[in-house]
């Protein structure tokens, strides 16, 4: 078994986690999903579901992560008891399925990266994302894509995730500011900040039974709640460090990066006289594509649009890519590098059947969102909750300074508050699953045994016949300098 690796700094490891949570979920599915939900009553939800239930899970993640220092599967094992090792499966298993349709994404993502610099849709938008969504072209990006999600992760903690995200998440935030600038200065605008930014209380009551899951949900797919993502990231955390300070810095600019998404897609959208209130999956796409097509110097701004959206998308690939390969490295002496080729393999298989059709595709982001999220959520918060409260208060205050009761009050916050949202939310989740999975095709569901049993065979076959890669005692050593900053 190899010595784990550690980040190299304070700063490293906070870039690192506001990566992994700022994704796609912010700037593709952040948009649609409050669109579809009342635009600012979306958008009241979603801030108080952040701060009031994804906060405390946030911090729970970490109090498992580095307290046990391993990954998801083993952590919980250590820490709650071998019963909880189910709780840290459900989070690899759900890193695992949700790239393999967020790798498709991020392949449309590199066609209209292109389709910038070429102006490819502009005579079309609508047509042209038609066209790259699903296909043999869309497999074929979904390739590349996962091909440099596996580069990145297979370089290791330091010299991979904590080097990418340094440059990836400055460049998200200082893109999205400067675009969020110039579409102040389109005629237009302010009915799509009415709709984005003036919520109708009347309106947010009645609708508050199908806003509030889709508001959690959207909570914890951008914060990478759930998923093992910061389980794993915190296991590579120094005793020193903050938690609470960490996490707060984390939660605030993640949803910084989602509010100003939407004050990007907003106004371009009221300003071109597009809709907002019947929003789909590729309406990020379609509507900033159109937008951009009428646009002076609109090859530009897609572009910088669209670089953005990539530098995103990455920095949440690495981190679900890194949850499934961090549970290998753990218990076994094979090198990082075949791990990560195998895992990325297991996962653009698991992912094929998204690449054909949007309604694959579709069914693949329900099943993570509506139940293996919340759930893997749930297990998590009564975990740390109730099995080892003493240790969790514990754990979280070693480095922060928090008094007893500030602890304490953490932790009723996560035995109540959200077990409590979460159980609503999956109750909720399973019951639009069983409603989609009546409209979508037969031939999705009918592959997907299949397609899962293939994903697994070839990931294991990939493990089982890589050679052991010999490697400098100090290579894996924890580094130097850990947690000064």
């Amino acid at each position: 078994m190899q010595e784990r690796e550690t980040w190299s700094s304070r700063v490293g490891f906070i870039l690192a986690a506001v990566g992994s949570a700022v994704g796609l979920g912010n700037i593709w599915q952040f948009p649609f999903q409050a669109a579809n939900n009342g635009g600012a009553a979306f958008l009241v939800v979603y801030l108080a579901a952040v701060f009031v239930i994804g906060f405390p899970a946030l911090l729970a993640e970490f109090v498992v992560g580095r307290n046990t220092e391993q990954n998801p599967v083993d952590a919980f094992r250590e820490y709650a008891g071998r019963s909880w090792t189910v709780v840290g499966a459900l989070g690899v298993l759900a890193g695992f399925w949700i790239l393999s349709f967020y790798s498709v994404v991020g392949g449309w993502v590199l066609r209209y990266l292109g389709g910038s610099l070429s102006g490819a849709y502009f005579a079309d938008p609508s047509g042209y994302f038609a066209s790259i969504a699903s296909g043999v072209d869309a497999l074929a990006l979904h390739l590349v894509f996962m091909l440099v999600v596996v580069g990145i992760v297979a370089l290791g903690v330091e010299d991979g995730i904590e080097l990418g995200t340094k440059v990836m998440v400055p460049s998200i935030v200082l893109l999205l500011v400067g675009l969020g600038a110039w579409a102040t200065t389109l005629e237009g605008a302010a009915t799509g900040y009415q709709f984005y930014l003036s919520p109708d209380v009347d309106t947010l009551v009645a609708n508050l039974p199908s806003v509030l899951p889709s508001a959690v949900g959207q909570a914890f797919f951008t914060l990478s709640l759930g998923m093992g993502a910061m389980v794993t990231y915190s296991s590579y955390l120094g005793e020193d460090d903050s938690l609470p300070a960490d996490g707060a810095t984390i939660v605030v600019l993640n949803t910084l990066v989602g509010v100003l998404a939407g004050l990007v897609v907003f106004p371009v959208l009221a300003a071109e006289g597009l809709s907002m209130e019947t929003a789909g999956m590729g309406a990020v796409f379609e509507s900033m594509a159109a937008a951009f097509a009428t646009l002076p110097a609109g090859r530009v701004l897609g572009l910088v649009f669209f670089l953005v959206l990539l530098l995103a998308a990455l920095s949440s690939a690495i981190s679900l890519l890194e949850v499934v390969v961090s549970y290998v490295v753990d218990n076994t002496s094979y090198d990082r590098k075949p791990l990560a080729a195998a895992a990325g393999a297991g996962i653009f298989v698991l992912g094929v059947p998204s690449a054909f059709g949007i309604n694959a595709l579709s069914w693949y982001n329900a099943v993570a969102y509506n139940l293996l999220l919340p759930l893997g959520g749930l297990g998590i918060a009564v975990a740390v909750g109730w099995t080892r409260p003493a240790r969790s208060t514990t754990e979280l205050r070693r480095g922060s300074g928090a008094s007893q009761a500030a602890a304490l009050v953490w932790l009723w916050a996560l035995r109540t508050v959200v077990v409590l949202a979460l159980t609503v939310t999956l109750v909720l989740g399973v019951k639009s699953l069983l409603v989609k999975a009546a409209v979508v095709e037969s031939s999705v569901l009918s592959s997907m045994p299949v397609v899962v049993a293939l994903a697994a065979a070839i990931a294991v076959a990939l493990v089982a016949g890589a050679r052991t890669v010999g490697s400098d005692p100090s290579d894996g050593a924890r580094l130097a300098g850990h947690g000064d900053d």
